[in-house]
């Protein structure tokens, strides 16, 4: 681990690392779009997202170092409560280390991907959208201000709505996806920000810290129970929280193959990080409202989104719907972790939350890479590519098998943290749905692995064709990184537990 920030950037760039992550890929996005060769746009892209990494990692090292346990950083040099105010702690530091490294990997993968699927003409105008989108997902996990949130989960989600619709080119069925997104999206958005406009009214304050300050004593403000639903609803269709997730599933299919891996490694992780901070940061674990909420809403979504949407990945004939239903079911998970409400159960949603971008970030570019050199998605199309693309199914089958969570995987590490808190906290029933629905799992992606190692090629078996060497990296990386999780998943697992403490102890506040 690096010892200090001034080993990585100036101390000048050091101070203002929260606000440079994100103002640098928004001020790179209409420099991509006025581009005229998409090479250019990538470039562009790459450069924009590899320094959001460089200050994320910077603010991973500062928070850690600091003595608050947080890093407070004032835009215009207003004082917050009055200014917006931009405050890292150790669980939005991991959440921008997570977008900023998965964006990274998807914008070096993207390029041949999204030449392939994308007209030329729109390419890079398709790479500042997706900066855009970077953006608004980078605001969102580092702003401190509840109606600044507001305008980041806007940012992101209306480039998102571009980028998804931009799969018309490949699949006509894009654009009712897309509009189904909007009106989703718009409906969580609107919900949030009533709720928000609930708080304002009831406290007079858009600062999260100065929220949680004066809400203890409006415990029972029914203007404040009413904020609280209204934000709970809100930022759960932003999660795909079942069964609010019906967006999801045709978003995911139907997208360009880069938009889909990106979406499902960030997007809706973000959204949870959002439900969390609300939860655990601005409500406080003492909020009566909140604790009901947890056992009797938030936990028995969690469970029904595993049972249900695994239930619904096993009938599936499309990979990549296979997967956006295996989303929604992991999702589950994330949120039965939080619904212990103890700090080890927040920290084993968030280890999975971590991870489950990792794994599902690999499966989605294997699946592009399959589209890409080979045919379609659909599950008999996998057949026999064990021998026609060796590399990409390997890939795959390693993300695949972290994903049911075997021993020595990243996915294993966060059910087995999972299982743990649950039994501590006696909910013993829940554990046994934990190991019922990873045997779901198994069938699912069983299915898939199956098709492509044990079953012959519909057609002639061809030579084989080789992957890019700019979707093969970052698969690979993946890949592997899923499973240096598994084996020796120190670093990640101390992020989960310094991110949860924070939210229990104040640290945060």
């Amino acid at each position: 681990m690096i010892d200090s920030i001034h080993e990585l950037v100036p101390a000048t760039w050091a101070v203002h690392a929260p606000a440079l992550l994100v103002v640098i890929p928004m001020l790179m996005a209409p420099i991509a779009a006025l581009m005229p060769a998409g090479r250019i746009g990538w470039m562009i892209s790459n450069f924009g997202v590899f320094c959001a990494l460089v200050m994320a990692i910077v603010l991973v090292v500062a928070v850690r170092d600091s003595e608050l346990g947080y890093i407070s950083y004032h835009m215009g040099g207003w004082q917050p409560p009055y200014g917006i105010e931009f405050r890292i702690d150790a669980l939005n530091s991991m959440v921008l280390l997570l977008v900023s490294g998965v964006g990274l990997l998807a914008s070096i993968f993207g390029w041949s991907s999204v030449k392939s699927e994308i007209n030329n003409a729109k390419i890079s105008l398709f790479y500042s959208a997706y900066l855009v989108c970077f953006t608004g997902l980078c605001g969102v996990a580092a702003t401190g201000d509840a109606f600044n949130l507001f305008v980041f989960l806007e940012i992101s989600s209306i480039a998102t709505y571009v980028l998804v619709a931009l799969g018309a080119g490949r699949d006509r069925r894009a654009l009712p996806a897309a509009i189904n997104y909007v009106l989703m999206g718009t409906i969580g958005a609107s919900f949030f920000v009533v709720g928000v406009g609930f708080l304002y009214a009831a406290t007079g304050t858009l600062n999260m810290a100065d929220l949680a300050a004066r809400l203890p004593d409006l415990a029972d403000n029914t203007v404040v129970m009413a904020g609280y639903a209204f934000i709970f609803v809100g930022l759960g269709i932003k999660a795909a929280m079942f069964p609010l997730h019906q967006w999801l599933p045709n978003a995911y299919t139907y997208s360009p193959s880069f938009v889909t891996m990106f979406l499902a490694a960030t997007a809706t992780k973000v959204a949870i990080y959002a439900l969390i901070r609300f939860l655990f940061t601005v409500f406080g674990i003492d909020f009566t409202f909140e604790g009901l909420s947890l056992l009797w809403v938030l936990m028995p979504m969690g469970l029904a989104a595993m049972v249900a949407c695994s239930f619904q990945a096993i009938f599936q004939t499309d990979v990549r719907r296979m997967l956006a239903y295996s989303s929604v079911a992991q999702v589950g998970y994330i949120l039965l972790g939080v619904s212990i409400g103890t700090a080890a159960g927040v920290s084993s949603g968030l280890l999975h939350l971590v991870n489950h971008a990792v794994i599902k970030g690999a499966l989605f570019m294997a699946v592009a890479g399959v589209l890409l050199v080979h045919s379609g998605a659909r599950l008999s199309d996998f057949r026999g590519l064990g021998r026609r693309a060796p590399l990409t199914m390997t890939a795959f089958a390693i993300a695949g098998l972290s994903l049911i969570g075997v021993p020595l995987t990243a996915g294993f590490q966060s059910k087995y943290a999972l299982v743990t808190a649950l039994l501590q906290n006696g909910w013993w029933w829940a554990a046994v749905v934990v190991v019922f629905t990873s045997f779901l799992a198994v069938i699912y992606v069983g299915r898939i692995l199956e098709a492509v190692f044990f079953q012959a090629p519909i057609g002639p078996d061809t030579e084989k064709k080789r992957l890019p060497v700019l979707v093969g990296v970052p698969l690979w990386a993946m890949a592997l990184t899923s499973s240096w999780i598994g084996v020796d998943g120190g670093f990640v697992i101390g992020l989960a537990n310094d991110a949860a403490a924070s939210l229990f102890t104040g640290d945060a506040q």
